[in-house]
């Protein structure tokens, strides 16, 4: 093997131990159950995804199955089949080469309020972490459905996360720790916006706010001493 193919592998071979890290860890944190969820990694011009029906503590880095990202063909390299999400996951990375990582969970506040098909508005300013002033709830179609792509990739248009109506949630993110801290805000801001919805009053912020918001969002993260403050 040459020392180039060499370097590559041993990159993949992390890519696959934090997929099964991540997969581990949304399972024991309660954001997701069983093998309902799935993540996805791009690494060159192919994706990484969770096997279907596999087990999360059952998976070694050689059962992450990969696909390339050049054509949309189900063809894959691995012991077991993709996810039978494997679909909206390749949609989504193909969509933006920003993208490096997409989570998909059926957390339970995500899934309640995609159950009644609502949009989440600006209840939080925290919706601004996911591109503007709502999430939105894609339309339903049958899982692991080119249809739930479509939805998905119109649900997504200016925003990196959507719920998937009857179904749950999906985040993209640069890398995959951001997608999953993603995931877990999406969910904190589902049952934020879902107990807020017992109240008399549920105030929305204004877009302007909004807009303020994302442009403080862009700029937002860990400053040395010679930062500039905004």
């Amino acid at each position: 093997m040459a020392i180039n193919d060499m370097d590559d592998w041993a990159t993949q071979w992390q890519l696959r131990e934090q997929i099964i890290k991540q997969c581990l860890w949304m399972n024991e944190s309660g954001l997701n159950q069983g093998t309902s969820g799935n993540i996805s990694v791009r690494h060159k011009d192919s994706m990484l995804i969770t096997p279907s029906g596999v087990p999360y503590g059952q998976l070694q880095p050689q059962d992450i199955v990969q696909m390339s990202l050049e054509h949309n063909r189900y063809e894959w390299e691995g012991h077991y089949a993709p996810s039978s999400e494997w679909h909206f996951h390749r949609a989504i990375l193909q969509s933006n080469p920003l993208y490096s990582a997409v989570v998909h969970t059926h957390s339970t506040y995500a899934t309640v309020l995609s159950m009644a098909r609502l949009n989440i508005p600006a209840c939080h300013y925290m919706i601004a972490a996911f591109g503007g002033n709502t999430v939105q709830c894609a339309p339903y179609a049958t899982f692991g459905t080119e249809e739930l792509s479509v939805n998905i990739l119109e649900a997504m248009h200016e925003r990196c996360a959507c719920l998937l109506a009857n179904h749950g949630m999906v985040v993209a993110g640069k890398t995959l720790d951001k997608a999953m801290w993603a995931a877990v805000e999406l969910e904190t801001l589902s049952k934020q916006y879902y107990l807020g919805r017992s109240l008399d009053t549920l105030e929305i912020l204004s877009d302007e706010e909004i807009e303020t918001v994302v442009a403080k969002f862009a700029n937002y993260g860990p400053k040395d001493k010679g930062s500039s403050e905004n």
